[in-house]
């Protein structure tokens, strides 16, 4: 389930209320900075487990020939 338009606004509004209109700034940015590093550690590690699984595969192929 989605939530609607209303409930969005009334959690941005609490938001507002607890850490205030300077600080939501600093940690949209923080959020997305962390997301980047998130992505970036993701495509590392799928990189890196494309590469053992092409050496185990060679290796297997060797062995079988």
């Amino acid at each position: 389930m989605r939530p609607g338009i209303w409930q969005l606004l009334i959690v941005i509004l609490i938001i507002a209320l607890i850490f205030g209109a300077k600080k939501i700034p600093e940690i949209a940015r923080a959020l997305g900075r962390s997301s980047g590093e998130f992505k970036k550690g993701l495509k590392e590690g799928n990189a890196e487990a494309e590469t053992k699984v092409s050496e185990i595969a060679d290796a297997i192929k060797k062995n079988l020939d």
